[in-house]
C-alpha cells in the first residue's frame, strides 16, 4: 500500500478489505491487518464500525468522482463519456466496495443513508457537468445516471463491451447540448 495518513490509509484498507470478502469479511483486525497497524488504531479513529463503514463510503465515492472527470471543468461529450467509463477502469476496488454497500442496504436499512447518499453523489455529480455542457435536463441527467450505473456494474461483472453504449451517449450529450 502506498504512504497514504493513517486514517486515509484506514479508509483504504476497509475498501480493500469490503471489495475483496464483501460487508460481512470487514473486521478491525482486517482492517489492520491490510494497513499494516494494530486493530485499535482503527477503533480509536473510528469508534464503531458503522462509523468506518460511513467515512469509507464518503472516501469511495470522493476518490472515484476525483479519479474521472466527472468533476472536473474542462469537458466536452466525449470526455464526459470517458469519465464514466473512467469510474470503473481507474480502481475497480472502490466501484466494487461501492456495490459491496448497496446490495447490504438491501438487507441492513441502517445503511439505506449511505446507498441515497451514494446516488445522490453521483446525479449531482453528472448534474453539474452536463451544466457546464449547457445542458440543464433533469430526465437526461437521469437517464445518464442509470446509464452510468449500468456500466460501471458491468464493467466490474464483465469488463469488455460497454464502447456502444458509451457511443451513444456521447451522442445524446452532444444532441442535447447543441439542442440548447
Amino acid at each position: 500500500m502506498k504512504d497514504l495518513s493513517g486514517r486515509e490509509a484506514l479508509l483504504r484498507a476497509t475498501v480493500i478489505v469490503v471489495s475483496a470478502g464483501g460487508l460481512r469479511a470487514l473486521t478491525y483486525r482486517a482492517v489492520a491487518a491490510e494497513a499494516g497497524v494494530s486493530h485499535g488504531l482503527v477503533r480509536h479513529h473510528f469508534g464503531t464500525r458503522d462509523q468506518l463503514v460511513a467515512e469509507a463510503m464518503e472516501y469511495a465515492i470522493d476518490e472515484s468522482l476525483r479519479g474521472s472527470n466527472m468533476v472536473g471543468d474542462a469537458l466536452t461529450p466525449e470526455t464526459f463519456a470517458a469519465g464514466i467509463e473512467s469510474l470503473a477502469d481507474r480502481e475497480s476496488g472502490m466501484q466494487a466496495f461501492q456495490y459491496e454497500l448497496l446490495l447490504e442496504s438491501r438487507r441492513r436499512p441502517e445503511l439505506r443513508p449511505l446507498a441515497e447518499r451514494h446516488y445522490l453523489a453521483y446525479r449531482e455529480a453528472i448534474s453539474r457537468q452536463l451544466a457546464r455542457l449547457g445542458v440543464r435536463d433533469a430526465e437526461l441527467t437521469e437517464l445518464i445516471w442509470f446509464t452510468l450505473d449500468g456500466i460501471v456494474f458491468k464493467q466490474l461483472v464483465l469488463p469488455e463491451g460497454v464502447e456502444p453504449a458509451l457511443a451513444r451517449l456521447r451522442a445524446l450529450v452532444a444532441q442535447a447540448q447543441s439542442a440548447d
